[in-house]
């Protein structure tokens, strides 16, 4: 049995559904939905996520942590795939952060090393912060990491409670950096700019991107390590696979792209010729702005992940492809 959490959302929704296509059903998916249905009679725009999706067992995340914490789950459970997070970047509650991101991953942490199960977790590229120390997933870089949110400190929080603990080899710890694709619509505005640019590229023709605040850096020549849902579920499984590998990993693409080149290749996607606006960037984001991310795959490529990532054309090639057929996203 493996237990999914955060598995309406949209990693763990797409981790669900790779589980599901190499013949896993015997899941346990976590999340909260905010009308307190099960997913099938949910309304919550989360539980489409999980339509058509093959599983034993759908727990609230509160009553789920709380069977956990008095060890009445009741299931021989070999791993647990932990994708349930707050990943709002502009949150300003501690308690809630704190609360929600590190004490929740604690508690299943311990849970999972007592019990032997294989622990996976979501840590994130916002650790890193303005990228003045390097996006090197070494113990050295991330002993030094000075994140720009409370989102990026609670995932930092609990990558540092793995290395005071001495546990990093017994567990997975995955900084991901710019995932995008399918299974994102429920975000918000912590969707990616394709998902929420996709409708007035494709009927108008246009799209808005920051102007840049740095002297480096052009507008629209601020860059990002952009990687592809399906790459970031991939290196997932790699690690439920390999069992006896453990340790916090990059999970990118390692090549940089700008938002020029994003927003070029989503007009390219859709047929239409290129038509940028720069627009001002909240002064609420100009201090906490990461101008580049770029992940350093060397890690993750010595434990011996060898598939090649998803070119940004094609991932946006592909992604507009669902979501043409998608369009209440």
């Amino acid at each position: 049995m493996i237990v999914v959490t955060g598995a309406a959302g949209f990693i763990g929704s797409c981790i669900v559904s790779k589980l599901n296509e190499i013949g896993r059903d015997d899941l346990i998916i976590v999340d909260h939905l905010d009308d307190g249905l099960l997913p099938s009679e949910s309304n919550d725009v989360k539980s489409k996520n999980l339509t058509g999706k093959k599983f034993v067992k759908y727990f609230d995340k509160i009553e789920f942590i709380n069977l956990v914490t008095r060890g009445k789950i009741g299931y021989d459970i070999e791993a647990v795939i932990h994708m349930g997070a707050c990943s709002s970047t502009t949150g300003k509650d501690v308690k809630y952060y704190r609360e929600n991101n590190f004490e929740y991953t604690e508690k299943l942490a311990k849970w999972a090393l007592k019990n032997k199960m294989r622990f996976i977790y979501a840590s994130s590229a916002a650790t890193y912060g303005d990228g003045s120390i390097g996006y090197k997933d070494d113990v050295e870089t991330i002993r030094k990491c000075k994140p720009l949110n409370l989102y990026g400190e609670s995932k930092q929080q609990f990558d540092e409670w793995v290395l005071d603990n001495g546990v990093i080899s017994e567990v997975v710890g995955l900084k991901f950096f710019n995932v995008f694709g399918p299974n994102e619509y429920h975000k918000g505005d912590m969707r990616s700019v394709v998902s929420k640019a996709y409708k007035t590229v494709a009927e108008e023709g246009k799209i808005d991107l920051f102007k840049s605040y740095h002297d480096i850096y052009k507008d629209g020549e601020q860059k990002r390590d952009f990687i592809y849902i399906k790459d970031a579920v991939s290196v997932v499984m790699f690690f439920l696979q390999n069992k006896d590998i453990g340790g916090i990993f990059n999970v990118g693409t390692g090549k940089a792209r700008t938002w020029n080149a994003l927003a070029k290749a989503l007009f390219i996607a859709v047929d239409k010729s290129v038509n940028i606006k720069y627009v001002e960037m909240p002064e609420s984001l100009r201090q906490k702005y990461q101008y580049f991310t770029q992940a350093d795959m060397e890690n993750l490529r010595s434990v011996g992940y060898s598939d090649p990532f998803t070119s940004l054309e094609d991932a946006i090639k592909d992604y507009v492809e669902f979501l043409k057929d998608n369009l209440y996203l």
